[in-house]
This record gives C-alpha cells, sequence and structure tokens, in this order.
C-alpha cells in the first residue's frame, strides 16, 4: 500500500492552537475559541510526527507534501518540515498579507497525482490533512475513480468533506503527541 499525504500546514496549525486552548481550559469549545480568538501560542506540532501519525511506516510513504505562506528569511519551518520528509510548497501571501492559492494548490497536486501516481486504486490511498469544505470537489472527483481518500483533522472539520471522504481520523486524540 502506497500512501500520498498532503497538507495545508496554516490549517493544522491555526486550528491546533484553537483546539489546545480548549484542552488547557481556555475556552469551552472550538467554536467558543474561534470567536473569541482564543488560541494557545504555546502549541506548535511536529512535522515528522504528524507525517508519522498519518501516514504510518515511512516505507509505504510516497509522497508527502506541505503547503503554506512564505515565513520570514530567518524562518526555518520549512526546512524543518524538509527534513522531516515533506517535499514544501510555498506561496506568496496576497498585497492584505492573506493566505491565497493554498487550498487550490493542494486540490490541483491531488488531482495530478490521482492520475499520476496512483498504481492500485485498492491499496494506493491519498490522505488530505486540512479541514475546510473547499477541498469538497476535489475529494469527491477522486472517490468518484475509486481510490481510497482519508481525511484527518481536527474533529470540528467540515461536515461535508467528512462525508465526500472514504474515511475520516479526528486529529485531537493526537494533540499531544503530534506537541513540538
Amino acid at each position: 500500500m502506497s500512501k500520498y499525504v498532503y497538507v495545508d500546514n496554516s490549517n493544522v496549525w491555526i486550528v491546533g492552537m484553537r483546539v489546545s486552548a480548549v484542552e488547557r481550559g481556555l475556552a469551552f469549545d472550538v467554536y467558543d475559541a474561534s470567536s473569541r480568538n482564543i488560541v494557545d501560542y504555546d502549541w506548535k506540532y511536529d512535522f515528522g510526527k504528524l507525517l508519522e501519525i498519518a501516514a504510518g511506516p515511512k516505507n509505504n510513504l510516497k509522497r508527502a507534501v506541505l503547503y503554506g505562506s512564505r515565513p520570514p528569511q530567518n524562518d526555518s519551518l520549512w526546512q524543518a518540515a524538509q527534513k522531516s520528509g515533506f517535499e514544501t510548497v510555498i506561496m506568496n501571501r496576497n498585497v492584505q498579507n492573506r493566505e491565497k492559492k493554498i487550498d487550490m494548490g493542494i486540490g490541483v497536486t491531488i488531482l495530478e497525482d490521482s492520475y499520476s501516481l496512483i498504481r492500485d486504486k485498492n491499496e494506493d490511498e491519498m490522505i488530505l490533512i486540512a479541514g475546510d469544505s473547499d477541498y469538497v470537489p476535489v475529494v469527491e472527483s477522486v472517490v468518484r475513480r475509486g481510490i481510497q481518500f482519508s481525511v484527518w483533522f481536527w474533529e470540528h472539520a467540515s461536515r461535508e468533506l467528512k462525508e465526500a471522504a472514504t474515511s475520516f481520523v479526528p486529529l485531537d486524540p493526537y494533540i499531544d503527541k503530534m506537541r513540538k
């Protein structure tokens, strides 16, 4: 079984800080943390641990791609991700300093890989680590072709995304194991 992993870094990290805030009792639930902008700034995740949790043994891993925004020049974030086994795709922010092109970039990569890299639809698996409904059309397209597609994200991920995937695995039980 070959595994292909695609991660929306900001999605995992920002929401992870909210989930951690809830775990620490700083907010009632993730929706409360989001509405009141409560985050646990001490929570950071380890790329290698996330990859191990989602993909299992590295001998089954064929590709892992981490998407995110361009960091400051002195930031070692992307080097750490590469050392953990990820290819990195870095996008520039727009003039309002907002992240753009990430979801679409991941979606295009997933579709391209589903046609060019998947060899055995019964054995190979694509794994998305993100939680918003923007990914639903891509997931539905891949699943319609009979490819196994798992979504890993925090429990409150988009209901539509959970339903579109062949399986959903919540990251919440792994929050401490992922911690850097």
